[in-house]
């Protein structure tokens, strides 16, 4: 076999492949994290800034929640990418803490390239991280003050610090009643712990009046109007039925005909129709309930003759909205009319159609023990609503990570540098290369004060210099800044309290994702597909818009 002469080119990656290796590639996935991290920076705390978002459309959001954020602007690097997913576990786990999670992986990844600059090894570093993290997990087991789950005034605390960086802060207090009393109420205790499932707090928005209108439903409220003009937009003392069936004569599933030769039997055929629907009315009447939640479609002639027994009636209600009924009702959702009996009903207070605006709302309100209940958003504006939702929400999910893990720590940078101060101490007994690498971890945690500090206009040196004084002393560990006055103080005796598993799930995910992007040595991106989206007609495929030419052959 002839032997390929030296200088023959071998091509291995297709053509308009792009490759960086080694530490190239490391610089560049680092600088896209860290770009990341800076750029939801300064919406950290109670003094953060808030983003305007203005997607291709023309429309606009306002929001300071981190995964909001990223989720918005759409990232193309695939490392700034993975940023964004730990914001979204992070909210999809806990519901709170995203901006804290991708702050401390950026700056997990800012110290790593220190090290790496000073030659150490990738693995080193990772391997230092890891233990890090371990020790982490493990200090906030030991720091974490267990609490009563039915206490109150402590879960209003929790809410109200999650809700002090929020545009709703002015109305804080009447959020974090709404959102103590909506998880106390679909709370239920499993074997030697409580269980809420936030999903069950069905959540309404409606632009008007301000956000201190913002109600609490005991029961639920169903974005539907009643089906017929002639009915009740009032019923006291509901018996509701939950029905899964259509109230229309059922068509067959097989095609058949029917043969009419004389005008009598078209009257009859008629007749028979309108009296099978009678009788569907019937036996409705019969189980003496007195509004209908139906999940299909009801026959005009149906529609009648519900109006003509006093029954209000609400149609093509959603599927999750039937499920959440019956929870906040007591009734069962039943699929044959025939079934239909007293024994399935749910019972309400007070089932009313409400006018807000130009729409119309069923509010089922006063149930006796409800497992579903309805918060309804009110706002000067779109802008305000969708906040105020994102607020509530955050606000539900420390609540409930309280009630279900029954731990806390102290907020306001108070419980990082406790961590940062016992993890440097914990690097002078694991030693080596690797001390450097958890002594970064320590300083990477840090950067939750000093960031805290920055966005309230303090000098952030000075003030981890207080802090770090303070955590010397054996009464000291809860000691946080106060972003209002600039001095430090006891965030536990400040009532300024975090879940434990926020605070736990936000530095795992950092530094899993931290470790990840540490690992990776050589990025290979493919060209675009031929008539990719957003490519000029023409442009050769992997040739980046606005570039002259075509890329050079052979990457490799």
């Amino acid at each position: 076999m002839a032997q390929l002469a030296p200088e023959t080119p071998i091509i291995i990656l297709r053509e308009g492949t792009q490759r960086s290796l080694g530490r190239d590639a490391q610089r560049n996935n680092i600088l896209a994290a860290r770009i990341i991290g800076e750029a939801i920076r300064s919406s950290l705390g109670p003094r953060g800034m808030d983003k305007m978002l203005v997607d291709s459309l023309g429309d606009v959001l306002i929001t300071n929640d981190g995964a909001t954020i990223l989720n918005e602007i759409e990232v193309q690097h695939p490392t700034a990418k993975m940023m964004v997913q730990v914001a979204k576990a992070q909210d999809d786990e806990v519901g709170d803490g995203t901006t804290t999670a991708v702050i401390i992986a950026s700056e997990l990844l800012k110290k790593s390239e220190e090290l790496l600059d000073q030659k150490i090894h990738p693995t080193v570093i990772v391997s230092g991280y890891k233990k890090a993290s371990d020790k982490v997990k493990e200090l906030l087991e030991e720091l974490a003050i267990p609490v009563d789950p039915e206490d109150e005034e402590m879960l209003k605390k929790v809410a109200i610090t999650s809700m002090n960086s929020k545009a709703v802060s002015v109305a804080k207090d009447h959020f974090a009643d709404i959102s103590v009393n909506a998880v106390k109420r679909i709370k239920e205790k499993k074997i030697d712990k409580f269980i809420a499932d936030i999903d069950l707090v069905s959540v309404i928005k409606k632009k008007g009046q301000g956000i201190t209108d913002t109600e609490l439903v005991d029961g639920m409220v169903i974005d539907k109007e009643i089906v017929h003009a002639g009915m009740p937009k009032k019923v006291k003392n509901a018996k509701i039925a939950l029905i899964n069936t259509s109230l229309e004569i059922e068509k067959t599933e097989f095609d058949a005909e029917i043969r009419i030769s004389d005008p009598l039997q078209m009257q009859a055929f008629l007749d028979e129709e309108q009296k099978m629907l009678k009788d569907l009315v019937d036996k409705i009447t019969n189980s003496e309930a007195n509004v209908i939640f139906c999940q299909k479609g009801i026959d005009d002639l149906a529609q009648y003759y519900l109006a003509k027994a006093d029954i209000m009636v609400f149609r093509r209600v959603k599927k999750s909205d039937m499920e959440k009924l019956a929870k906040a009702t007591g009734s069962k959702i039943l699929t044959n009319i025939d079934d239909l009996s007293s024994e399935y009903l749910g019972e309400a207070g007070l089932v009313e159609e409400v006018k807000i605006g130009d729409e119309k709302l069923c509010y089922v309100r006063e149930c006796k023990n409800p497992k579903a209940v309805s918060v309804v958003i009110r706002g000067g504006s779109e802008q305000v609503v969708d906040e105020a939702e994102r607020s509530l929400h955050d606000a539900l999910c420390v609540t409930r990570d309280v009630i279900e893990d029954a731990k806390i720590v102290a907020g306001g940078g108070a419980i990082e540098v406790e961590l940062a101060k016992i993890l440097k101490d914990y690097a002078g007994s694991v030693g080596g290369r690797e001390q450097l690498a958890i002594e970064a971890f320590a300083a990477a945690i840090e950067s939750i004060p000093r960031t805290l500090a920055e966005n309230a206009g303090l000098d952030p040196i000075d003030v981890i210099v207080k802090l770090r004084a303070e955590h010397e002393k054996e009464e000291g560990k809860w000691f946080g800044i106060d972003v209002f006055t600039g001095e430090t103080i006891d965030m536990k005796e400040a009532g300024v309290i975090e879940p434990q598993r926020v605070k736990m799930h936000a530095l795992k995910s950092a530094s899993e994702a931290a470790e990840m992007i540490l690992r990776i040595d050589d990025v290979i991106a493919a060209r675009e597909v031929k008539g990719a989206p957003g490519m000029p007609p023409g442009m050769p495929p992997g040739m980046p818009p606005g570039m002259p030419g075509g890329m050079p052959p052979g990457m490799m």
